[in-house]
């Protein structure tokens, strides 16, 4: 085979010119492949191991080029709390049971003080109590003091009101012993430190943050956040302060969200509102806050940038006015020529026609307080 296509002459090449030796095809990339490379006979072919190739478009043909595959990205890592730390309701008394054991203890208190002796005519008279000679204060007055008095602590000490959408998280050396959400009257063991936590809805707008679009502007954007305690252990406990600590984390979200400035694309504003309020949100909810909404307010440019994209956002409105205004003296000499020349009230070659246009366009302009190029 490789004798017969060497002595073949090109149909495509002068017919008195020399033969060449082989048949060549050439592609759309002037690649030329010999034809006995492309059908001899390899009876053992060889295996030749290939390495991957970044296979792009070729210029003229159409073909799309492969996209490679993005790499995995590993997910951002989530703030943990301690799992033990959770909310469960704390062990408390009706109001009535303090009140009973304070009246109890004064009464214990006023009970030791008549023993000993100690009470006054007027106190007897007033309590209708007999007269009674004491022995004094002796240790079993003292110890009747002692208890009756600690009843009487414990007893009103231990009072405490509850208020709607307050929560008291209780501690003791430092342990966590439960949150009291009831209302009303209640009896919480004195020894307890109570900590008030707000737990209605709550909106917070902040002050001015850094922020960019997605050109990387440098933008001072406000926002509103709407939120709540849903966990007041972790809240409490698993952070310093709660509510410091949703600033970072709208701060944090801002830095890592486009935000457009309005006027922009369609459903950017809710797009930047969406992203935000789950970003807030996956980063507050392990330490107990429940985010419902994150919107941006205001939107401005930083004070670094502010002059200069005025002053392009003004050119811009001037280049938009003058295309609007030269759009509408074109379409208004053309109406008016066509008019013209259709209704055969003048005919007119192409340098009257030339004349004409420019007049007219001087005299619209004109009117429309343009300056007539």
């Amino acid at each position: 085979m490789s004798t017969t296509t060497s002595h073949t002459s090109d149909p495509d090449g002068p017919a008195d010119g020399p033969a060449r030796p082989a048949r060549l095809i050439q592609n759309e990339s002037t690649t030329e492949i010999p034809v006995h490379l492309l059908f001899r006979d390899d009876p053992d072919p060889a295996p030749v191991p290939l390495k991957p190739a970044v296979v792009a478009r070729r210029q003229g043909t159409g073909e799309q080029p492969r996209l490679a595959r993005p790499a995995a990205v590993a997910p951002r890592q989530v703030p943990q709390v301690d799992p033990d730390l959770v909310e469960r309701p704390a062990r408390v008394l009706p109001g009535a049971a303090g009140v009973l054991a304070g009246v109890c203890g004064a009464a214990g208190c006023v009970a030791t003080s008549w023993w000993a002796g100690l009470l006054p005519p007027l106190a007897l008279e007033a309590l209708r109590l007999p007269a009674h000679v004491g022995a004094g204060l002796g240790p079993a007055q003292w110890a009747a003091y002692a208890g009756a008095g600690a009843l009487g602590l414990f007893g009103f000490g231990g009072l405490a009101r509850g208020r709607t959408g307050r929560a008291s998280v209780l501690g003791l050396f430092g342990r966590y012993r439960g949150t009291v959400r009831r209302s009303g009257l209640l009896w919480v063991n004195p020894l307890l430190l109570r900590r008030r936590v707000d737990v209605r809805l709550r909106h917070w707008r902040s002050e001015p943050v850094p922020a960019a679009d997605a050109s990387g502007v440098a933008l001072r954007v406000v926002v509103q956040v709407v939120w709540r305690v849903r966990d007041t252990a972790r809240a409490t406990l698993g952070v310093e302060d709660h509510e410091t600590y949703l600033r970072e984390c709208v701060e944090a979200a801002l830095a890592r969200v486009p935000v457009e400035m309005p006027g922009g694309t369609k459903g950017s504003t809710d797009a930047a509102a969406e992203a935000l309020t789950r970003l807030v949100a996956a980063d507050a909810a392990p330490v107990g806050l429940e985010v419902f909404s994150v919107q941006p307010l205001r939107v401005e440019y930083a004070p670094e940038v502010a002059a200069a994209m005025h002053r392009r956002r003004i050119a811009a409105l001037d280049a938009q006015h003058r295309a609007s205004v030269l759009t509408s003296v074109v379409d208004s000499v053309e109406d008016t020529v066509t008019r013209l020349t259709m209704r055969g009230l003048v005919e007119l070659d192409d340098y009257e026609r030339k004349v004409l246009v420019r007049d007219l366009t001087v005299a619209f302009c004109a009117g429309r307080g343009e300056t007539a190029p």
